[in-house]
C-alpha cells in the first residue's frame, strides 16, 4: 500500500518492531493460581475451574491459556456450563480484559464449528459491533456494494438486534435497500459471494449456536469478550483483508497480537464511528495497518481530499434508505462520506497506488451507475435464489 498526501505513517507506542509482541501479562506460574481440574471432570467443574482463574481478585487472578479459552468458549456454547457459571464468568471476563492469547482460542473455535466462505479472489471482510448503530448513519453497506461494483468480494457478519445497544443491523438496513439477505442458505450465501462478490453472514440463519448467547447478553446489560471476539472473526477462509473496528487503543493492540497468532497476515484497525469500520468525516481517521504482530499507525485526513465535514446522524430506517438511495447516485449527505469511505477501502485493498486513486475509482464507480446496478443484481439474484 503506497501512501499518499494527507496520510502520516509511525510505529505504534507499546509495541515491539523487531519481535511485534509484548510479553502477555497474567501467564507466569503462580504458586497461588487454582489447580487444574483432574482429567476426565465433567464440563461445569472445568468451567469453574476457569471462573477461578479469572474472576480470583485484582492481584490472583489469572488469564487464560489458548486452549482453555477454546473450552471455555465451547462449554458455553454447548450448554455444559449454567447460566450462572456463564454470567459469573463473562462479568469477570470482562472486568479483567480478554489477553490475546484467550482471544485467539475463542477465536479457533469460531472457526471450528461457524460457517465457512472462500472466494477466489482477494476478499475484504469487515468485522464490527454486532449490537449495531443508534448514534450515526451507517456507510458500510454502501461501501460494501461499492467495493462489490469494483470487482472485491466483500464478507459482512452480524446478527439480529442484540443488545447492549440493540442499534440497527446490518439485515435491517440491506433489507431497506430492497436486498432481502435474511433466510438464505450457507450454500445459497456461498453462491451469492461466487456471482455477486457478497456476502452477509447472519448468527441466526449461519451460527446459531454463537447466538445462543444472546439472551445472557441481555441479561448482563454489558458487553462480554465475545463481543471483542466478533470484531476479530470472518467466516472467509481463503485470503483476504480484514478490516477490524475498536474504540479503545488497549483493545486494538490486543487485536493486533490475538489476530497474529490466529495467522490473520493482511489486517487494518479502524477507529471507526461507533467502534465500527466507518471512516468519519468530522476528524482525522486513525487506522493501523498490521504485519505480524506490528501496527504501522496510518492517520487520513478528509480535509485534504475535499472530504471533510459532519458526520451524518441516524435518524431512522425510512430516513437512511432515502439518503443512502440518494448517495448511490452521488447525491446527498452520505455522498461525501461514501466516497471517502470506498475509496479509503479500495486503497487499502489495492486498487489504486494511492488514496488519491482510491478516492477517484469510487467516484467514478458512482457516477458511472456501477454501483446503483450492483444492488440491482444483487437483488434479481435473490429473486432467484428463493
Amino acid at each position: 500500500m503506497a501512501l499518499s498526501a494527507g496520510t502520516s505513517t509511525d510505529p505504534v507506542p507499546g509495541t515491539d518492531p523487531v519481535a511485534g509482541t509484548d510479553a502477555v501479562p497474567g501467564t507466569d506460574p503462580d504458586p497461588q493460581a487454582p489447580a487444574a481440574p483432574a482429567v476426565g471432570v465433567s464440563g461445569r467443574e472445568r468451567f469453574k475451574h476457569y471462573i477461578q482463574k479469572v474472576g480470583s481478585g485484582e492481584h490472583t487472578s489469572r488469564g487464560l491459556s489458548r486452549d482453555e479459552a477454546h473450552d471455555a468458549l465451547a462449554l458455553m456454547l454447548r450448554d455444559e456450563a449454567t447460566p450462572a457459571q456463564i454470567g459469573a464468568f463473562l462479568i469477570a471476563h470482562r472486568i479483567r480484559r480478554p489477553e490475546p492469547q484467550e482471544l485467539a482460542g475463542m477465536l479457533d473455535l469460531y472457526r471450528e464449528l461457524g460457517p465457512s466462505l472462500s472466494s477466489t479472489e482477494p476478499a475484504v471482510c469487515f468485522g464490527m459491533p454486532f449490537d449495531g448503530r443508534t448514534r450515526t448513519a451507517p456507510l458500510y453497506p454502501l461501501t460494501a456494494l461499492t467495493l462489490a461494483a469494483a470487482g472485491l468480494p466483500v464478507v459482512l457478519q452480524g446478527g439480529a438486534r442484540m443488545p447492549v445497544k440493540y442499534g440497527v443491523t446490518a439485515m435491517e438496513l440491506f433489507a431497506s435497500l430492497g436486498l432481502n439477505l435474511q433466510g438464505l442458505s450457507l450454500a445459497a450465501l456461498q453462491q451469492g459471494l461466487d456471482s455477486q462478490r457478497l456476502a452477509l453472514v447472519h448468527l441466526p440463519d449461519h451460527f446459531p449456536l454463537a447466538d445462543r448467547l444472546t439472551p445472557i447478553r441481555d441479561e448482563l446489560g454489558k458487553r462480554p469478550p465475545v463481543a471483542s471476539l466478533e470484531l476479530l472473526w470472518t467466516a472467509h477462509r481463503s485470503h483476504h483483508l480484514l478490516v477490524s473496528g475498536f474504540v479503545h487503543p488497549p483493545t486494538e493492540t490486543r487485536a493486533w497480537k490475538a489476530l497474529e497468532l490466529a495467522g490473520e497476515s493482511a489486517v487494518i484497525t479502524v477507529k471507526g464511528l461507533e467502534g465500527s469500520t466507518d471512516l468519519p468525516i468530522s476528524r482525522a481517521c486513525i487506522t493501523a495497518r498490521v504485519h505480524r504482530g506490528v501496527g504501522e499507525r496510518v492517520i487520513l485526513h478528509p480535509r485534504d481530499h475535499g472530504c471533510y465535514g459532519a458526520d451524518a446522524l441516524w435518524i431512522d430506517l425510512d430516513s437512511w434508505r432515502e439518503q443512502a438511495l440518494a448517495a448511490l447516485g452521488g447525491q446527498g449527505p452520505l455522498a461525501i462520506p461514501l466516497a471517502w469511505n470506498a475509496g479509503t477501502y479500495l486503497w487499502f485493498a489495492g486498487i489504486g497506488k494511492s488514496l488519491e486513486e482510491g478516492l477517484a475509482k469510487a467516484q467514478e464507480l458512482v457516477q458511472t451507475g456501477a454501483v446503483l446496478g450492483q444492488l440491482r443484481e444483487l437483488i434479481a439474484w435473490r429473486t432467484l435464489a428463493g
